[in-house]
């Protein structure tokens, strides 16, 4: 059920199809994937790889919009391919699926640009939101990733709190932008709170005014940034 009607909210709302990419030293598992994903007909797999340097490769010809790369590739692994294709085609976005479910590769491969991390074990319809998600807002940050962004408080910066973002947030903005982090709807959130709907939209927003970002994948970005959450 849940898989009919994202699709139908996602062909509704995003017309264009969408042309991927998949990177995967193992065949089966290429094929598996294309396979599984068939019935999204807003989907084009346009480019198969076998290692890192055959997508680099084969980049120009295909120009994919999204490739699904594996971590661990020979030749030029899946963080190398990431950091080029960053810097070469900053259009094109990379989500990251492996069978690597370590906290250390998370914050890096995001640090490098990817704009999401699957593991391999990952249902079809998961993929096919995640592809959703970053055509629409450039990112997809799954449970996983949010939970470990958010027990690794993922920054290279040290915070000191002064005069900061951190000392004029309220409890009730705290506790709002931590339920943002967590993947909580306005209407969850409100429910988890006993507040309104509308109030915590206008939380949301005062926060992406403050923070200068657009979105709520914004506010997690930043929150992780500024270690807003320890």
């Amino acid at each position: 059920m849940y898989d009919n009607i994202y699709s139908k909210y996602f062909i509704n709302t995003i017309m264009d199809i969408i042309r991927i990419g998949i990177a995967d030293d193992h065949k089966i598992f290429r094929k598996g994937v294309i396979l599984s994903m068939r019935h999204y007909t807003n989907l084009d797999f346009v480019l198969e790889a076998e290692n890192g340097e055959d997508l680099l490769a084969k980049i120009p010809e295909h120009m994919p919009d999204i490739i699904l790369c594996d971590l661990k590739m020979p030749i030029k692994d899946g963080i190398e391919c990431t950091k080029a294709i960053t810097k070469l085609y900053p259009n094109i976005r990379v989500i990251i699926v492996t069978m690597y479910e370590d906290d250390r590769f998370v914050g890096h491969l995001m640090d490098c640009g990817a704009a999401g991390y699957l593991l391999k074990s990952t249902e079809p319809s998961e993929i096919f939101k995640a592809i959703g998600d970053v055509r629409r807002t450039g990112f997809y940050l799954s449970p996983f990733v949010n939970r470990i962004l958010i027990k690794k408080n993922y920054s290279k910066q040290k915070f000191n709190p002064s005069l900061s973002v951190e000392a004029v947030l309220s409890e009730r903005e705290k506790e709002v932008l931590l339920l943002v982090c967590m993947e909580f709807t306005a209407t969850e959130i409100a429910a988890k709170m006993f507040i309104s709907s509308r109030t915590v939209e206008a939380i949301k927003d005062r926060l992406m005014e403050r923070f200068g970002v657009k979105n709520s994948v914004g506010l997690v970005f930043y929150a992780m940034k500024n270690r807003l959450l320890e």
